[in-house]
């Protein structure tokens, strides 16, 4: 398949600074976990002065020919003092790191987020998502532990929240939006999270209620910020399912500055220990890069670039199931022939140029562009029976089917291939109006093309009878009159789409910091709009607009306590993407809807003080109520929708966290979650949705041993009750609202830190080290057999169906060594 595209991802013209009699210092200010400090006082010995924007940037004019002091200062930070000697011309960038001080810990480690505190955005350390690690490791791994985030699937980097599914978060690197593939089923087929946490400087996330700013999708924005190093550094990590390698340095002029990662997985350790036995190779592998260069001060030039190659094979052999009750206990025995090949290969490229036109103007171009080529195969004849287990411990055959109750067989068969490619142009922009105000604005073109040949079946036989579907209208009268009907597939989707979707979207918002009675206050305001147009071969072209007004309002009362109230809200719509627009049968429906939902969030936030060390509450309510909703079933990561905007929906709960130094020099948390969410899909009554999880408990504990400070610990818990789910293939929802098995989970991580970055070492060979450790993992440690989706199947006696779960991994180990050059 041949395709000519012509994309203009970037032409700006701009204007080198011309020299004066005077030198230049630039660059940016960091705290020690490599965050950027914003209004860093800085002052030159000759009289000179300036501060750090909220990117930690700088810019000091000084005179040249003559020996400068420059002192950094800021309020919970150490004082930095430095001597410069510049040439007349002399560009040089110093990027100086800030230490804090002893005394303010506690009360920077209170008040470290202040801005994300009023934006309710939840802020993750880097170095504590590399540090915690799981079955699929990475930024996800750490957001199954908040509340409100359901992730049922350790094999999965999908999640939803507060009772939205997959498709309703938005993820950014960088400002720059970017895409996961369209046809993975299976957690087991995932592979890696787009995120490379080697490279990642900032995490913030948002769980609802979110700015004008951020895109339009219902649920959640998690917002990711690759380093610009400073220095030349390598970090490595490798493990028995994988190893990962990243690269950063910095040219002597501080122009270029650049961070690369390759990263290779392979899941074999964990699916070979699943129940379905088989040869099965999950290879998982990409390349990421962030560069930046650095024309002059006011212009900037990024690139971020990502190249993701996963291969799935699978051959499987057997499977034995047991479950039911310990009075009657069931045994599902299968058979298979054939074999699965799935392969994903998508490429990404984005550009961002930044035009610093003075202190308070900050002018961006975005371009990037998206492709995806996918492919999933399988032709998997499945032979099955169902059985009677013997129970009498002094039996020959115990544990073995002595009875059977139903045979059947299965053949299911694919070919889809789906091709995409996804371009995006933006323009942002912001401007600071005064200390405490700024207006920040965005117009972006989006062009989706998409092809895509969908073509699956599944033939179901029992006893020697072959399933029709149960929408097959051709009446059986049986005995009386011979069936002469065709033999009808139990499911046979076919289709051929070729479509375009094209999107205009715009954003303005306003935001301010001020005071009212001594109370300090923030609030922001904005609107967004989209207008999408959706055409195709075969198609008629449809077009639409919505527009999404937001705002927030949050009060810090001047109390001795130390509280922070807040208020967000607002219409949020979600334009459908192609998935979105394809029914169950695979067509295209191009005049489906934007879900729209009205959000309203109540937050507190209460900083404390216990054993003299800081802890923080943070508690937030919230509604839902959500129109023009497009159902949809679920089954594993696998969603399909029904393409009619035939329901309303409405979700609310109660979302609390505890962090802090429960282990001094350490931050953990704990996690309480209460979600309910129904739906009323043609009018026909509320039932829950397949997202209605309704507790959910998360912790995060970090630890170490006291005399032997380089030996640490993790434990990562998560408990959620079932999810409705696993109901039959063409089942109404309403008569199955069966629930899925709850889900609990433990992880458990010792390391030992070889060298210690904090330490000072004799040993030639650690000096040349800045840090090593070496450790063990056990997934799922009490080896719970927890399940995604339900395998159904036919008792021939009884005529009744037997919900098998389909289990997920089980206890593994692993071992690992990380190290930092």
């Amino acid at each position: 398949m041949k395709r000519l595209y012509f994309i203009v991802l970037l032409s700006l013209l701009f204007s080198v600074l011309s020299f004066s009699q005077s030198a230049i210092i630039r660059g940016v200010i960091l705290d020690e976990s490599n965050s950027p400090i914003k209004d860093v006082n800085i002052k030159a010995s000759t009289g000179e002065g300036t501060a750090t924007n909220d990117n930690g940037f700088y810019e000091l004019k000084i005179p040249f020919g003559v020996e400068v002091t420059v002192v950094f200062t800021h309020i919970s930070h150490k004082q930095i003092e430095q001597k410069f000697n510049l040439k007349n011309g002399q560009e040089l960038e110093y990027n100086p790191v800030m230490l804090v001080e002893v005394e303010q810990i506690a009360t920077v480690v209170i008040n470290t987020n202040t801005r994300q505190s009023v934006d309710g955005v939840t802020s993750i350390s880097p170095e504590m998502i590399r540090t915690i690690k799981g079955a699929q490791p990475g930024v996800e791994n750490i957001l199954k532990t908040l509340p409100g985030v359901n992730i049922s699937n350790e094999l999965s980097t999908q999640y939803s929240v507060r009772g939205g599914n997959f498709d309703e978060n938005l993820v950014y690197v960088n400002e720059i939006e970017v895409y996961r593939p369209f046809l993975i089923r299976s957690g087991n087929q995932e592979g890696l999270s787009f995120v490379n946490t080697d490279l990642v400087q900032n995490v913030d996330f948002s769980a609802g209620g979110f700015q004008a700013k951020y895109g339009d999708k219902l649920s959640s924005v998690l917002d990711i910020a690759y380093r610009n190093p400073v220095d030349f550094g390598i970090r490595t990590d490798l493990s028995l399912l994988g190893g990962s390698i990243a690269a950063e340095t910095v040219s002597k002029d501080g122009k270029f500055s650049g961070i690369a990662g390759v990263r290779y997985r392979d899941n074999s350790l964990i699916l070979n220990n699943l129940e379905t036995e088989g040869n099965v190779e999950p290879v998982f592998a990409d390349a990421q890069t962030y560069l930046t260069y650095r024309f002059s001060s006011k212009f900037h030039l990024n690139f971020l670039g990502n190249i993701s190659l996963n291969k799935y094979n699978f051959q499987p052999e057997d499977r034995d199931t047991k479950f039911g009750t310990l009075q009657d206990p069931i045994l599902l025995r299968v058979f298979y022939n054939g074999q699965e090949k799935d392969q994903y290969q998508t490429y990404f490229g984005a550009f961002k140029a930044n035009y610093f036109a003075n202190d308070d103007l900050t002018l961006k171009l975005i371009a990037s562009a998206y492709h995806t080529v996918e492919q999933e195969y399988f032709d998997i004849f499945a032979q099955y029976f169902l059985g009677e287990v013997d129970t009498n411990i002094g039996s020959d055959n115990f544990g073995e089917a002595t009875f059977v109750e139903g045979i059947g067989s299965q053949l299911t068969h694919a070919r889809n291939d789906l091709d995409a490619f996804i371009v995006n142009t933006e323009h942002r922009g912001d401007y600071k109006i005064d200390e405490e105000s700024t207006v920040e604005w965005s117009v972006k073109y989006t062009h989706e093309d998409i092809r895509d040949r969908l073509v699956e079946y599944e033939v179901i036989d029992s006893a020697g009878f072959s399933i029709r579907p149960p929408n097959f209208s051709q009446p059986n009268l049986q005995p009386y009159e011979p069936f002469a009907g065709p033999l009808t597939a139990f499911e046979n989707i076919r289709a051929l789409n070729k479509v375009q979707i094209n999107r205009l979207q715009a954003f303005a918002q306003y935001s301010k910091r001020t005071e009212w009675n001594s109370n300090e206050v923030f609030y922001n305001i904005g609107v967004r709009a989209h207008s999408w147009t959706v055409n195709g071969d075969d198609i008629e072209s449809s077009s639409q607009t919505v527009f999404s007004p937001r705002a927030q309002f949050a009060i810090k009362p001047d109390w001795e306590k130390d509280m922070l109230f807040r208020v967000a809200g607002g219409l949020y719509y979600q334009p459908p993407f192609y998935r979105e627009l394809r029914d169950s049968s695979g067509v295209v429906q191009p005049n489906v809807k934007a879900q729209k939902s009205f959000h309203i969030v109540l937050g507190n936030e209460y900083s404390f003080e216990i054993w003299d060390r800081p802890f923080k509450l943070v508690t937030e309510a919230y509604y839902k109520g959500l129109s023009d909703v497009n159902p949809y079933t679920l089954e594993n990561v696998r969603i399909r929708y029904r393409a009619d905007n035939n329901a309303v929906a409405y979700a609310y709960g109660l979302d609390m966290r505890l962090n802090g130094e429960f282990v001094p020099g350490t931050e953990s948390w704990f996690s309480f979650g209460y979600l309910k969410t129904e739906e009323n899909i043609d009018d026909r009554g509320y039932i829950s949705r397949p997202t209605d999880q309704r507790l959910k408990f998360g912790a995060l504990f970090q630890d170490y041993v006291p005399n032997m400070p380089d030996l640490k610990m993790y434990l990562n818990l998560v408990y959620n009750t079932g999810v409705p789910g696993g109901s039959p293939s063409y089942a109404d929802p309403y008569q199955y609202q069966i629930r899925l098995r709850d889900y609990r989970r433990a992880d458990l991580g010792i390391s030992y830190d070889l060298v210690n970055p904090e330490k000072t070492y004799n040993s030639n060979w650690k000096k040349s080290v800045k840090a090593l450790s070496i450790g063990f993992e056990i997934y799922n440690m009490f080896n719970n057999q927890n399940s995604i989706t339900n395998t159904w199947v036919r008792d021939v006696y009884t005529k009744r169906q037997f919900a098998i779960p389909n289990f997920l991994t089980p206890r593994v180990f692993n071992v690992r060594l990380s190290a930092r050059f």
